[in-house]
């Protein structure tokens, strides 16, 4: 495994009333990145369809985590789910956390 790879995971409460919250509760984000650049290289989300996961992770992979504004605005324009919101809150989460690790190796 290449050592600048690194896996970060963001979770957020699903609304209630949608099929993923009677699986999931949460909406769980789970993403490898590249250490030195924050690009996503893949995207993994819980959510009740195939085609909305394989579809979320598209939208992430590519994407740089110190970019957020970018990944939240590609959600925003291009994924109308149940689950935005919590998907929004998720992978925020795995932003912060990102800056947390990569703040402990300066």
């Amino acid at each position: 495994m290449e050592k600048n790879k690194i896996f970060i995971t963001g979770y957020a409460k699903l609304p209630e009333g949608i099929t993923a919250t009677e699986l999931y509760k949460v909406v769980a984000i789970g993403v490898v990145v590249d250490r030195d650049t924050s690009e996503i290289l893949e995207a993994d989300v819980t959510l009740s369809t195939k085609t909305a996961k394989k579809f979320v992770a598209e939208l992430l992979v590519g994407h740089k985590l110190m970019e957020i504004s970018k990944i939240e605005e590609s959600i925003k324009r291009s994924y109308f789910g149940s689950a935005r919101n919590a998907i929004l809150m998720s992978i925020r989460k795995c932003y912060k956390k990102y800056l947390q690790i990569i703040d402990m190796e300066d």
